[in-house]
């Protein structure tokens, strides 16, 4: 295991895609900055590990567990930043489905992820399955 940037993204992912929680908390800086794209409710800055967690636990209720990255692609690195294209999924309990390709840049200081910009490629997809 290295501090490298595409290794740490790489770890990240992984946790995610496994629910690795204790990894999560591992990799992401207590002060990360977060900018989640939309006019969602979950749209916006997270200034925090706790407002990105909290995010997500909302995120999970409201898919009903059913929120999934499904594909990760290769990443690509410019220095301390991490680019990778990926695959969300989920279904509402009423039907609702999100089907849904993101581009998110990662920026990695000292092992742990300190930024994360996040780009959807149908964000009125997005905005319709999260809601106000």
């Amino acid at each position: 295991m290295t501090n490298q940037p595409s290794d740490v993204v790489a770890r990240f992912l992984t946790a995610v895609q496994r629910g690795d929680q204790s990894q999560l908390a591992a990799l992401v800086a207590p002060n990360i900055h977060w900018s989640q794209p939309g006019r969602h409710r979950f749209a916006g800055l997270k200034k925090s590990s706790q407002e990105v967690f909290q995010m997500v636990g909302v995120m999970m209720e409201a898919s009903a567990g059913t929120l999934r990255l499904t594909d990760v692609k290769p990443l690509t690195v410019n220095g301390n930043q991490v680019a990778c294209l990926m695959h969300w999924q989920a279904v509402q309990p009423g039907g609702g489905t999100l089907d849904v390709d993101n581009i998110d840049v990662y920026t990695v200081e000292d092992g742990k992820l300190v930024a994360a910009t996040i780009f959807s490629a149908d964000l009125r997809q997005e905005d319709e399955f999260w809601g106000r």
